[in-house]
Formats: structure tokens, C-alpha cells, sequence
């Protein structure tokens, strides 16, 4: 049986791909192709495109092969449609995330309270306040 390469498989140098979001000299839609691919754990792509901007250090969200364009195009609508099916799909992990802590009590960060009053003091006495 044939191989057959899934959507989220890296590219291969040689192979065409299409721009899915403007890049700087780059619109979407933009057609070309993978001329290096660089990377251990963050996989990077030179793409040649067809309009003559060379482009290195392109992630792989920015790329999609020719032939899967018109179904990733489906899936971003469909996404942009339905923002609470792409939720569910993920398991409701942004739902039940734990809240983060608040912030100390009336000064909106974590710097403690003590540290902001004693900079306050310090910088009203060089009169930078």
C-alpha cells in the first residue's frame, strides 16, 4: 500500500507549498517552494516563492502543501464559524484550566508592596516623580 503523508507531516525540501497568512512581501496564497529546512525542535523552512521573495525561518503553521490549501481554507472557516466547536475539540482544557493567582492586594502585579512604596520614596527624594 501507498504512503500517504498526513497534514501535519513536515515538508520536504523540493516540495511546493502555499503561504497561509501575509508575510512581510508575501500575501496568501502565494505559491513555492521549500528550499532548506532547518531545525531540531522548532522546525524552520526557506521557502522560494513564486513572486521572487526568498524567505527563510518560516514556521510550519505559516506553510500548507498545494494540495491540502483548499481544506486547510474549509478548516479556518469552519473554525472562525464555530469558535465553541474548536473548544470542545480540544477538550475543553481552556474551560478547565485553573484560574491564575491575583495579583497582590491593590497594586495590580507581583512586585510586593513594600518594594513599590520604598521605590516611590527613593524617587520622590531624586525628584524624578
Amino acid at each position: 500500500m501507498a504512503k500517504t503523508k498526513s497534514i501535519d507531516a513536515p515538508f520536504r525540501k523540493g516540495e511546493r507549498v502555499i503561504a497561509t497568512a501575509g508575510l512581510p512581501g508575501v500575501p496568501e496564497g502565494t505559491t513555492g517552494k521549500v528550499k532548506l529546512v532547518n531545525g531540531l525542535t522548532w522546525t524552520r523552512y526557506w521557502v522560494f516563492f513564486d513572486n521572487g521573495i526568498d524567505m527563510g525561518s518560516i514556521d510550519n503553521t505559516k506553510l500548507v502543501r498545494v494540495k491540502d490549501y483548499d481544506a486547510f481554507k474549509e478548516r479556518r472557516e469552519h473554525a472562525l464559524a464555530n469558535p465553541g466547536a474548536v473548544a470542545a475539540a480540544d477538550g475543553g482544557a481552556a474551560a478547565s484550566a485553573p484560574a491564575a493567582e491575583p495579583a497582590a492586594a491593590g497594586s495590580g502585579s507581583r512586585v510586593p508592596e513594600h518594594l513599590i512604596e520604598r521605590t516611590k520614596r527613593r524617587r520622590e527624594q531624586l525628584g524624578l516623580s
